[in-house]
């Protein structure tokens, strides 16, 4: 697991498995933090897995769109 910081503040959790293939991203639910699925998925995908604000291990921050709390972490 790695850290980084949102253009706005909080902390976001993120993971990365797999090294090869196309990038995918993984948004977990509203009740789940990372998804624990995304080792399953690292032998054809390079799969980045975050959890959302406020959950996990993640940082709190008033509410946001899923879309602005993709683009933070992104910049």
């Amino acid at each position: 697991m790695f850290k980084v910081v949102s253009s706005d503040g909080p902390v976001i959790a993120c993971e990365r498995h797999g090294d090869t293939g196309p990038v995918l991203v993984l948004v977990g639910g509203t009740l789940m933090p990372r998804a624990r699925h995304a080792p399953l998925l690292a032998s054809d995908f390079s799969v980045v897995n975050y959890d959302r604000r406020g959950r996990g291990d993640s940082g709190d921050h008033p509410p946001t769109t899923c879309s602005a709390s993709s683009t933070a972490w992104t910049r």
